[in-house]
């Protein structure tokens, strides 16, 4: 059986503590026309290297009915830096236009199949799964980026159009598991492309 979500697949549901102090479902983003779910963290250089990329789409597309949930499910005990506190702190500093929320049992990074920080989930109105993967082919340094794959998703899923590459591999720091060796990943998560 597959770690990570199928394309095609509905979102989990989710009830998660977010950065402004209020709890969230997925029922609360049914307004939005396309929901991007992306597994995220506070220290990882890859999501570091790529937020304001991940903003500038995030900002793009808003007037489009998307909305951006950023989720972080890495162990605190692993990286201190991945606590709560510090992603309140992280979003009064940066006013990312996403909620933050913290998944503190790693539930619905498992029910997601959260394979590393970024990876992002595009859902449409439906929330069915249309595109998995990276947001760039280059997140730790988005000057030497040549793709955007979010963006391109995103676009061609506004534009009523299957999305042209559906599925590519997430770039980025491993989810950091409780109790497990920082680097490890699920024996089973090798299976995107």
């Amino acid at each position: 059986m597959a770690f990570t979500l199928q394309l095609g697949e509905r979102a989990p549901d989710f009830r998660l503590p977010a950065t402004d102090g209020r709890t969230y479902s997925l029922d609360d983003f049914k307004d939005a026309r396309v929901l991007v779910i992306f597994f995220t963290c506070n220290h990882c250089p890859y999501v570091i290297g790529s937020d304001e990329v991940t903003r500038a789409t995030a900002l793009k597309y808003a007037p489009h009915g998307v909305r951006f949930v950023g989720i972080n499910s890495n162990s605190a005990n692993t990286k201190p830096e991945d606590s709560f506190e510090n992603m309140v702190k992280r979003m009064e500093e940066h006013r990312f236009p996403w909620v933050y929320l913290r998944d503190e049992t790693q539930e619905v990074a498992l029910a997601y199949g959260a394979l590393r920080t970024p990876h992002f989930f595009v859902f449409d109105e439906e929330r069915k799964l249309v595109y998995t993967g990276r947001g760039v082919d280059n997140p730790r340094d988005t000057s030497k980026m040549t793709v955007n794959d979010l963006d391109n998703a995103l676009a061609d899923v506004i534009a009523g159009r299957p999305v042209r590459v559906p599925l590519t591999n997430p770039i980025g720091c491993n989810v950091k598991w409780e109790g497990k060796d920082a680097h490890w990943m699920p024996p089973e998560a090798c299976d995107l492309v």
